[in-house]
């Protein structure tokens, strides 16, 4: 086990809402500040989840020498800024999925952080669950042959929220939802790939939310993947084979996984272990790495973190769906202008 470490939270949303009360449970981790663009905000919450430190600005925490790694909660939008700042500074930075806004920013911080020799790692939290292991080796053990082709769902009736409808914060169901289900059909299918279909329903301020996407892989295998931000689904991913299938309770959070035989009847059950709030997994895994000296951790390798970010963005391009700030940044390219895209009295946090 590593030593006691600190976290810095930037942001103030649900999601880093959830991060706080997880880390208050956890052995040989602390939350030792919180950042958010509102100082009262922050001291709110640093209130509310007993943490020591409620910083001005996310540039005051970054001057604190305590903390070992920053947990970054923001919209989409603002990953790219956010871990940039982060990284300049020389702070190790773990990033709420999706990593960025499009593979371009993805590319820029990985390089950055690598040549300021910094620890970046996406919060894609299923990929360090310890379920997917389980889940990994009731596949590879045969139970239902060869596998053929798997499907995952993930909606939910979230279509209310600011994040998830407005372009100018990285808004759609993609980044939000389907990166679960394209990451799902990676970790059970891998990333040969040979082509990749969908089709899309866009909101009236254009972003995407519902989307089905089809993935054919070289072997001939197929993964068709479902999400929306307009209702609730059942979240489950199923793995077929010619002997049986595998269904996986919620991929956005792994809870079960159950084999079927071809008769239809349940051979094997298997439940996720009980955990804190499954952010735990994800945290231990980045402490382990940095006291280690590494500046990735194996479970989301930097190279997968692009190779999703490059699939999101070809099918955004497939939709025609273009962020404002995407369009600012290749008139940047063009002209040498460098603009502020977002307010600064703007309330932006997830």
């Amino acid at each position: 086990m590593f030593k006691q470490k600190r976290i810095g939270i930037l942001g103030t949303g649900k999601m880093a809402e959830v991060m706080a009360g997880t880390i208050k449970k956890m052995k040989s981790v602390k939350c030792h500040g919180v950042a958010s663009r509102s100082e009262e905000r922050a001291q709110e919450f640093a209130s509310e989840y007993n943490i020591k430190v409620a910083y001005t600005s996310y540039e005051e925490m970054l001057l604190d020498d305590k903390i070992d790694l920053i947990y970054i909660a923001t919209p989409h939008s603002e990953h790219y800024a956010n871990m940039k700042l982060c990284i300049e500074s020389g702070k190790n930075v773990l990033c709420e999925k999706a990593f960025t806004a499009n593979a371009k920013q993805a590319e820029e911080i990985l390089t950055l952080a690598k040549e300021k020799n910094v620890f970046v790692a996406e919060a894609m939290w299923v990929r360090y669950m310890p379920m997917l292991t389980t889940i990994k080796g009731i596949l590879s053990s045969g139970i239902i042959g060869e596998p053929t082709m798997l499907t995952a769902n993930l909606g939910y009736a979230i279509a209310d929220k600011k994040r998830l409808t407005d372009p100018e914060l990285g808004g759609g169901a993609l980044l939000d939802l389907g990166v679960y289900t394209l990451n799902f059909a990676a970790m059970m299918f891998g990333k040969e790939i040979e082509k990749m279909d969908s089709a899309c329903v866009l909101t009236n301020t254009g972003v995407d939310a519902s989307e089905s996407i089809t993935l054919t892989y070289k072997d001939g295998r197929m993964a068709v993947l479902n999400c929306t931000m307009n209702g609730l689904s059942d979240r489950r991913g199923v793995i077929y084979g010619p002997k049986g299938y595998i269904v996986i309770e919620n991929i956005n959070n792994f809870a079960s996984a159950t084999v079927y035989d071809m008769n239809y009847k349940a051979v094997k059950s298997v439940k996720a272990p009980k955990q804190i709030t499954g952010y735990e997994y994800e945290i231990y895994s980045c402490m382990e790495a940095i006291d280690k000296g590494e500046k990735e951790c194996w479970e989301m390798p930097h190279a997968e973190t692009l190779r999703i970010m490059r699939q999101m963005d070809e099918l955004r391009a497939q939709w025609r769906v273009v962020f404002p700030f995407e369009r600012e940044e290749a008139c940047e390219l063009l002209t040498g202008e460098v603009e502020e895209t977002v307010p600064e009295d703007m309330d932006i946090e997830a």
